[in-house]
């Protein structure tokens, strides 16, 4: 499976993730090591990504899942639905966790770490976030717990999902 630790920042996608990949034994990649120079540098002046913006870090996140067929984990922010599109793209068996974490507590978090993207996007990334539609293969996971708490749900969850070799042939929407 090729998983997408997905959510807004401050949720915990990069260590989840990191720790899902090593738990699966699958290679890792921080889809913020993939933004291009601009986007960073606008996301720390304080300036959201527009679609346009997004649009060729979209494709390396999807180059980087397509070229690991036997499976790789990502996090990235994946916020709208189209963009969880453009990631599918690499294969059929792309799989969306969903971190979902109270907002204050994200604020909490974001203000006391070291990041290129400050406190101030926080809302427009709210603003910005679509749910998993029924239809996606993913599930919403709470991330507002101990960090071995929500690894281990993430990975009952992606275990739950696993379709085996035939291929993603159901949803499990909801919460872990």
């Amino acid at each position: 499976m090729r998983v997408v630790v997905m959510g807004v920042s401050g949720a915990g996608k990069s260590a989840v993730a990191t720790r899902l990949a090593a738990a699966l034994g699958y290679p890792f990649v921080d889809g913020d090591d993939l933004h291009g120079e601009a986007n960073l540098a606008k996301m720390a002046r304080g300036k959201p990504l527009t679609d346009e913006d997004r649009e060729p870090w979209l494709r390396r996140v999807a180059g980087w899942l397509r070229d690991r067929p036997d499976g790789g984990v990502v996090a990235c922010s994946a916020l709208r639905r189209t963009y969880r599109d453009a990631l599918r793209e690499a294969g059929p068996d792309v799989v969306h966790l969903h971190l979902e974490v109270p907002a204050v507590t994200l604020a909490e978090r974001m203000a006391h770490r070291d990041h290129f993207m400050p406190t101030a996007l926080l809302d427009s990334q709210l603003e910005t976030l679509e749910p998993l539609a029924t239809d996606e293969l993913g599930a919403t996971v709470s991330a507002d717990a101990p960090l071995d708490d929500v690894v281990a749900r993430c990975l009952a969850t992606v275990r739950a999902l696993d379709p085996g070799p035939a291929g993603p042939d159901r949803v499990v929407p909801g919460s872990a």
